[in-house]
């Protein structure tokens, strides 16, 4: 993985069917990651609100995306989607060119 993933603006969201409840995305960066009662990873908004609709997608915050990227590498279940924010194009986790 190339420097400019890390300069982009990203965009993030998990796949719950797939999600292994591993937690190591929370262990990266649980501003954006929080598990729900169900026991899966789900993203958070700025505010803090865990968004559980399926395919949320948030903001990756500048200081976060290594972690974010890391977290996509990292995942057993591999259920973290990382794009880049104007593109569309994935940058880590399914689809991405790893």
């Amino acid at each position: 993985m190339g420097a400019m993933a890390v300069e982009r603006e990203l965009e993030v969201s998990i796949d719950q069917d797939a999600c292994t409840g591993d937690g190591l995305c929370v262990q990266y960066a649980p501003d954006v990651f929080e598990f729900d009662i169900d026991g899966l990873a789900y993203v958070k908004d700025t505010e803090g609100e865990l968004l559980t609709t399926a395919g949320s997608q948030v903001r990756v915050p500048e200081r976060l995306r290594l972690d974010i990227v890391n977290a996509a590498h990292d995942c057993p279940g591999e259920c973290i989607y990382v794009r880049d924010l104007a593109s569309k194009e994935p940058v880590a986790g399914p689809g991405a060119d790893d």
